[in-house]
């Protein structure tokens, strides 16, 4: 079965995103956004970098970890807003909303349904994981559902913003094991869980 895999870049203090909630890389953005960090990407996970990235890098390659992607609307809208109403051409593109009525682009599907049935039952179809690339909100919804945590745990703290998972997600305490870690001579720590089978020591 195809797993459900939060791939997400983090604070120390664990903040994804500023307050507001914009997208942290951006041109006003201060994220880092370090040369080994963009090579790392374009290597191991050249899927998960937007349509304009691939371009200006040359990246190609259809990439060997997802074929599908869910965003939430805040999440989504930083691209809508930065003039790309689908950066990721090259998956299955779906976005969670209960506000927005119209896709504003073809390639993007809206789910305006419950999260967690959709999940269930992209992971039932064949294909590669599924990328949920956030933000908050959407991953405190679907964090029942997550198989694995790529966290890109970025040399910086926030003090506030847009935290991994929304403050009312429900106190559950979940066990991972790490079964990887790259890091970064700019500072960046790629790290990845794996949630424990239920019952695990």
């Amino acid at each position: 079965m195809r797993k459900l895999v939060y791939f997400i870049a983090v604070s120390i203090d664990g903040f994804i995103a500023g307050p507001d909630g914009s997208d942290p890389t951006g041109p006003d953005g201060f994220w880092p956004v370090a040369q080994d960090y963009v090579q790392h990407l374009a290597q191991t996970y050249p899927e998960t970098l937007p349509a304009p990235a691939r371009q200006a890098l040359g990246v190609t390659t259809e990439g060997s970890c997802f074929d599908t992607v869910l965003e939430g609307r805040r999440t989504y809208m930083n691209g809508v807003d930065a003039g790309f109403t689908d950066c990721y051409p090259h998956l299955k593109h779906y976005v969670f909303s209960r506000t927005l009525t119209d896709s504003p682009d073809p390639g993007v599907e809206l789910v305006t349904t419950d999260p967690v049935a959709k999940v269930r039952e992209l992971k039932r179809e064949d294909g590669k994981d599924i990328w949920l690339c956030g933000g908050g909100e959407l991953a405190g919804a679907l964090r029942g559902e997550i198989d694995r945590l790529v966290v890109k745990l970025a040399p910086m703290t926030l003090g506030s913003g847009t935290p991994l998972f929304s403050h009312k997600t429900a106190f559950e305490p979940t066990l991972y094991d790490r079964t990887d870690a790259v890091v970064l001579d700019s500072g960046t720590v790629f790290l990845t869980y794996d949630k424990k089978a239920q019952g695990g020591a």
